[in-house]
């Protein structure tokens, strides 16, 4: 009989015996592979921590004692443990569970995150409000190693370290976050010893040296200082215990034997505790061991070999992208590329096997790489930083201070821009637009295709100034490509299809949907111009202006948030030019955060595809007609309303 089938709740949990808790963990293992292999997923990370997923909702009293899952990408076990099996094969699938933790779907699941390093700060957040309302509950915050080089974390360690509340954070140290770890954080998580010896010699070593008479208070100061000085050469718990944690393993995170009794002392601790322990990426899926970066957020996957489920037939906008830096590279050698510890996602292996000296991965710490990228501007240096659009938000202050008031050639390759299917909320690029049209000397481009996005990646590496070119999750529509990339005039955009009717003005991959609208509607006689905007900012606004002055509706597209976006842009230009008599409509993401689901649906959901933004157009037009037709008809029966009538 199953033993997960048995579980509920984590209260059903607790009247398993702990000698079956391997089995469990097997069960959990194999339904967590099943579903991931058929729908994709953080695969390589949920399974490393199956065994302290089962130990915490034992020992816990959940939801009432609080577990925030920092980035949350490593919840599935926890999820399936708290009620979400039936449902877990709807796993990150449109209107199934989330991939993250998600307070809508559960009481278990306390804070919804999907950036690392946000869990500490979140959990001791929720002490302080334990204390605050005199509640006596535990909260516990399982943090990666990759997320110990976001400066968030240690900003919250810090904060909890100095305020001395109650707080137990495990350190999930897997040696990985998404790409390999770097920097001296992760150099120094690697010095591992067990702390259990050191921390029982250095107690029993005080109460000894404090026996002695007269002098043992001065001497028990001289062994302190003595104790750091070692400490600091053998103990990796120095850095957490000199912020205010007392630091307990590392541990196997694998063995019940060891989790079991460790978690269940350190939660009876007073204060802030770490406890530090050692697990492994992909546990009990070959596949997925030895190839965790691939296995960290997979496709959907053929479960025997562990090979793609299918292979793209055209490149990825991701690859064209980088295939076009790495061609530029080779001819200007000031071209170096910023990554944070997202070598493989953004596309630049390839860049960092042939220019390794070139290529920066600064770990998971984006306000440090846009202003590492300004001091290497300031000298002459062409940094290029790649970088999903959701992670680019997380450095918008230095976007702003450290690079656009400079005016510093800066490029932001901004990958994943727009809907990203099943990773949802917390992955879609819906605000970049917004958050970088309105910051001065910022340049703002998208490509309609992957030709002109390796013209854009010329244009962005010449440009003398901030520029960002933004492209899209998938793989390209298969155009012809240019021998090699040509940059293009700044601001200038591209009339695609004239007309006199009515003007769609679009911007990246929504200008193909856009065309492909206007085909049909031109084919019922509705003349319809298209424009490739091609800049977001500057706007080409004399192309702009004078198709509008010769429509009568302008509809704009965009696959970003309607707020402030493209759309919001295109307005602005028709104001300042005093285009009036002309009916507009803006298409692009309303005003919430979007949910998961494949983009495909998503875009027909929110009416970005061609028979989409066909639909709109023609509604557009029929209700104006509609209005004009009704008034038409009064002011025949001479009924205009007051104020109306001829000569008033």
């Amino acid at each position: 009989m199953s033993i997960l089938k048995s579980i509920q709740t984590p209260a059903d949990l607790k009247r398993v015996s702990p000698e079956q808790f391997p089995i469990l963990s097997q069960e959990i293992r194999e339904q967590i592979i099943s579903a991931v292999s058929a729908v994709g997923g953080h695969l390589a990370s949920n399974l490393g921590v199956v065994e302290l997923t089962v130990a915490l909702h034992y020992l816990l009293d959940t939801p009432l004692d609080k577990i925030v899952w920092d980035t949350s990408n490593q919840s599935y076990a926890h999820k399936l443990l708290t009620g979400r099996r039936e449902q877990f094969h709807t796993l990150r699938q449109y209107g199934g569970l989330s991939g993250f933790c998600k307070r809508e779907e559960s009481d278990y699941d306390t804070f919804n995150a999907g950036h690392a390093g946000t869990g500490v700060s979140a959990a001791f957040g929720m002490v302080e409000a334990r204390e605050q309302l005199g509640q006596k509950n535990k909260v516990v915050c399982v943090v990666g190693d990759g997320a110990m080089t976001a400066g968030m974390t240690l900003e919250g360690l810090h904060h909890a370290g100095g305020l001395g509340k109650d707080f137990l954070v495990i350190l999930n140290d897997n040696q990985m976050s998404i790409s390999k770890n770097v920097g001296a954080i992760s150099a120094y998580l690697s010095r591992t010893i067990t702390g259990e010896f050191y921390g029982r010699v250095r107690e029993e070593t005080g109460q000894l040296l404090g026996k002695i008479p007269h002098i043992g208070p001065d001497i028990q100061k001289l062994a302190r200082r003595a104790e750091e000085l070692a400490k600091g050469a053998i103990l990796p718990g120095l850095l957490f215990e000199e912020l205010g944690f007392q630091y307990s393993g590392p541990i196997d995170g694998h063995n019940f034997e060891h989790l079991l009794p460790t978690i269940e002392n350190v939660l009876k601790m007073k204060g802030p505790v770490l406890l530090h322990i050692i697990t492994k990426k992909g546990l009990g899926y070959e596949p997925a061991m030895k190839n965790p970066v691939w296995f960290h957020a997979c496709p959907p996957f053929v479960r025997e070999t562990g090979a793609p489920a299918k292979k793209a037939a055209r490149p990825s906008y991701t690859a064209i992208a980088m295939d076009a830096l790495l061609k530029l590279a080779r001819e200007d050698k000031r071209i170096v590329a910023i990554t944070a510890a997202m070598c493989e996602g953004t596309g630049l292996t390839a860049f960092e096997k042939e220019f390794p000296d070139r290529l920066y991965d600064v770990g998971i710490a984006e306000q440090h790489a846009v202003t590492f990228a300004a001091g290497l501007a300031t000298q002459g240096v062409k940094p290029v930083i790649a970088m999903y659009a959701t992670f680019l938000q997380r450095a918008y202050d230095q976007v702003v201070h450290d690079v656009a008031t400079q005016n510093l050639p800066v490029a932001f390759f901004i990958d994943r821009g727009g809907l990203v299917a099943e990773d949802g909320t917390t992955h879609h690029g819906a605000f970049d637009y917004a958050y970088l049209r309105h910051v001065p000397n910022m340049v703002v481009m998208a490509p309609k295709d992957e030709n002109e996005l390796q013209h854009m990646v010329k244009t962005c590496v010449q440009h003398d100034g901030p520029v960002s070119v933004r492209y899209p999750r998938g793989v390209s529509l298969g155009v012809k490509m240019d021998d090699a990339p040509q940059a293009l005039p700044i601001g200038k955009g591209e009339l695609l299809k004239d007309g006199t009717d009515v003007a769609i003005i679009a911007i990246g991959v929504s200008v193909w949907q856009a065309h492909q609208a206007a085909k049909r509607l031109s084919k019922e006689g509705v003349s319809t111009a298209v424009v490739n905007a091609r800049f977001v900012k500057p706007l080409d606004q004399e192309l702009i202006t004078s198709v509008a002055k010769r429509v009568r509706y302008v509809v704009t597209v965009e696959e970003g948030c309607r707020m402030g976006g493209f759309g919001s842009a295109v307005l602005e230009t028709l104001s300042e030019a005093g285009i009036t008599g002309v009916t507009t409509k803006v298409l692009g993401l309303p005003d919430w955060y979007i949910e998961q689901g494949p983009q495909d649906l998503l875009r027909e959901r929110y009416g970005l595809t061609a028979e989409g933004i066909y639909q709109s157009v023609k509604e557009l037009i029929g209700s104006t007609l509609s209005m004009n037709d009704r008034f038409t008809d009064v002011a025949a029966a001479g009924h205009l309303p007051h104020g109306d009538e001829q000569g008033s």
